[in-house]
């Protein structure tokens, strides 16, 4: 059996999905991603599972750890790592040059994985006219020349659910036609984070395509049934107040069941970017408001009950629902990138703490191990998780493929 399996991930973002597919024991060939601090993120990753495979992580907890600089830190770090991963917007001008790239490391490529951004299929963000126009819906084309070209023997292709009903599900329609005539079966489902470890309710399409030859119809990916909560992922991480927050910083308590089941800590005794975002009064008047009245009763706050001197706007028909405190004794409601622009929707449900949620407390919603650094901003960081793929439910999707693919070979 083929033990290293080789993906190229498309518009891969922090790299989300493609750390599942590296936990389930396949090869990264190349990241392509636009967002440059998206891809110092997926370099710095890259170099710690090189580091991993050296038994030499003690130089990757020294970065994160701000003992050295990126450029010492990079240093250690052979080129063929650091240049697999490639910053540069995927079009008709560059794509020559990126399959040129890809060939010359030499490698098969088994799967393509990824998802174009899918901002404009977001149901509250776009009207049905600017759906039409959005070129970010033709991205799937770009997506397929990839596919022509190194002929893999399956890809996944991840997206939100409104790609399923977009322009009244014409672009769903076109995008399946499109793959086929590339010689692809094509097969969807919707998933559930939830369903893999994920303390999310976040809900994404994942379309399968297998070729003609090699067809396995849609895969039955592994759920796990489980009753852990989000309490269960912010137990051992210190209190903040708003405004405040650690680079690095100590548990406050020992390992609990989720944390070690699913490998969120990774057994150091440091955590990184347990950072909070400040607040002016108001604010923290309103989130005060929000908590107790969810903790108490289980009810969202609504703008239009707000006392005045709270409300900051005349509008009460419009985003009533913007201050939303997350279920700390369920599963949190979807962590999108909006979340780099405010906390309102991501309150924590702590009323002592009365804030949104930190940096790290994002990326354990999303999954994401506390050995994973976001470089850039906060903001930045923030954008980044939002926009991921969570890992542990791209693993789930691993495993299932990786046990496949083996049947090809």
């Amino acid at each position: 059996m083929k033990n290293n399996l080789n993906f190229i991930d498309l518009f891969a973002g922090a790299s989300g999905m493609s750390e599942g597919f590296i936990k389930a024991g396949f090869n990264p060939v190349s990241h392509i991603e636009m967002n440059a601090e998206a891809c110092l993120t997926i370099k710095t990753r890259a170099a710690y599972h090189y580091l991993k495979s050296k038994n030499n992580l003690e130089l990757y907890y020294k970065y994160i750890k701000n003992e050295i600089t990126k450029d010492v830190f990079y240093d250690e770090i052979p080129n063929e790592i650091l240049d697999s991963v490639i910053n540069i917007e995927i079009n008709d001008d560059t794509i020559a040059g990126l399959f040129d790239k890809i060939k010359q490391s030499g490698k098969q490529i088994d799967l393509i994985i990824g998802g174009p951004p899918c901002q404009a299929y977001s149901l509250l963000r776009r009207h049905q006219e600017d759906i039409e126009k959005d070129p970010r819906n033709k991205l799937y084309i770009q997506y397929g020349r990839f596919l022509k070209e190194f002929k893999p023997k399956a890809f996944v292709f991840e997206n939100v659910p409104g790609l399923l009903t977009a322009n009244k599900g014409e672009h769903f329609k076109n995008l399946k036609a499109y793959f086929r005539r590339l010689g692809y079966e094509v097969y969807h489902d919707t998933l559930v984070a939830s369903d893999y470890g994920v303390l999310q309710a976040r809900k994404r399409i994942i379309i399968v395509g297998w070729r003609k030859e090699n067809d396995f119809g849609y895969p039955k990916f592994e759920k796990i049934i489980h009753e852990y909560k989000v309490n269960d992922a912010f137990q051992d991480l210190p209190k903040l107040k708003p405004g405040e927050g650690f680079k690095t910083v100590k548990y406050t308590e020992v390992k609990n069941e989720y944390l070690e089941k699913f490998e969120l800590r990774n057994g150091v005794d440091f955590v990184t970017q347990h950072i909070s975002r400040p607040h002016n009064s108001r604010d923290l008047e309103i989130y005060k408001t929000a908590i107790q009245k969810w903790n108490k009763s289980k009810e969202r706050l609504s703008y239009p009950d707000l006392p005045q001197e709270l409300k900051t706007h005349k509008n009460e028909t419009s985003f009533i629902d913007r201050y939303k405190v997350i279920d700390g004794l369920g599963v949190s409601h979807t962590v999108v990138a909006h979340i780099a622009k405010d906390g309102h929707h991501y309150i924590h449900p702590d009323v002592k703490q009365c804030r949104s949620i930190s940096v790290r407390e994002a990326a354990r919603l999303q999954s994401f191990p506390d050995d994973f650094y976001f470089e850039g901003s906060r903001s930045a960081a923030f954008k980044q998780i939002g926009n991921a793929v969570p890992p542990l439910m791209a693993t789930a999707i691993a495993k299932k493929m990786k046990k496949l693919l083996c049947q090809t070979i």
